[in-house]
């Protein structure tokens, strides 16, 4: 096996086999997210090939010098059970070595994480719904192409691990996306994004001050998409504010992911997370 199996980066092209094997699992990605992941780390993406053909993937994305977000650990449904999956996790934990590492796993391998080192921080909740007809009309509102970006890059990296301009750039200007901030007194206090999905829209950050501010971005976001149109958001289960949104516009729990680290969880303000980013990328 060893002579036929071999691990390396991703071409940039090759980026849509994770993306069609996430879609095939359930986790429905982002239909423009590939370009924007490749801006964080562009060496941050995995394939492993048996007999020169796709059979695993992984993500192990580097944020600054010390943080990394490991995600789509994909085995191709045939070929598990082969020890595929574990030959890529080792390489890509090699290449994240001497980092503090998060990942967020469905509940099932939280064990085969804690084997190999992880320790679950909180859970992440999906919660489903639909949009709305409202009509939000609230002056603090604007859309986040009017904010000077090095605003939104020093609040975003209130709530986050570590610095992640290049990705923030590309995220927030994905096509088809809805991306709101709130001004207070001249100062950011909250901003959200919306982007098209496998299936329906996921709105992801949502980074607010308080619950005020994070209710008046939610609302807005799901006028924008439409009763029509299906909206997700993944709320950390241990705030309660972000649940209690999702909760009082009628959204189902629908999936659950363990966020889980190799050492102690990274310090972020968890009252101002009312919806993560992503799944794959933290």
């Amino acid at each position: 096996m060893t002579d036929r199996y071999a691990v390396r980066p991703m071409a940039p092209d090759e980026l849509s086999i994770a993306l069609d094997w996430a879609a095939a699992e359930g986790w429905n990605p982002g239909l423009h997210d590939a370009p924007c992941f490749l801006a964080a780390d562009p060496q941050g993406f995995l394939l492993g090939l048996l007999d020169g053909e796709p059979a695993a993937t992984i993500s192990v994305v580097k944020y600054g010098a010390s943080f990394g977000f490991l995600g789509f650990y994909i085995v191709k449904p045939g070929l598990r059970g082969r020890g595929l999956g574990l030959r890529i996790w080792q390489a890509g934990m090699a290449s994240l070595a001497g980092r503090r590492v998060g990942l967020d796993g469905v509940p099932a391998q939280q064990d085969n994480y804690r084997k190999s080192g992880f320790s679950l921080a909180w859970r992440n909740i999906r919660h489903e719904a639909h949009g709305s007809d409202a009509v939000v009309k609230d002056k603090r509102l604007v859309p986040l192409s009017g904010i000077p970006f090095d605003m939104l890059d020093a609040y975003d990296r209130r709530f986050f691990p570590a610095g992640r301009t290049a990705f923030l750039n590309c995220w927030i200007r994905q096509p088809g996306s809805t991306a709101l901030g709130l001004m207070e007194k001249g100062q950011l206090a909250g901003y959200a994004m919306m982007r098209p999905c496998r299936v329906g829209q996921k709105i992801g950050p949502l980074f607010a001050n308080d619950a005020e501010v994070a209710e008046t971005l939610m609302s807005a976001l799901r006028a924008s998409a439409g009763p029509a149109e299906k909206i997700y958001l993944d709320t950390p289960q241990d705030n309660a504010d972000a649940v209690a949104l999702a909760r009082r516009h009628g959204m189902s729990e629908v999936f659950e992911t363990a966020r889980m680290y190799n050492g102690p969880a990274v310090p972020v303000p968890h009252a101002g997370v009312y919806g993560i980013t992503s799944f794959e990328l933290g």
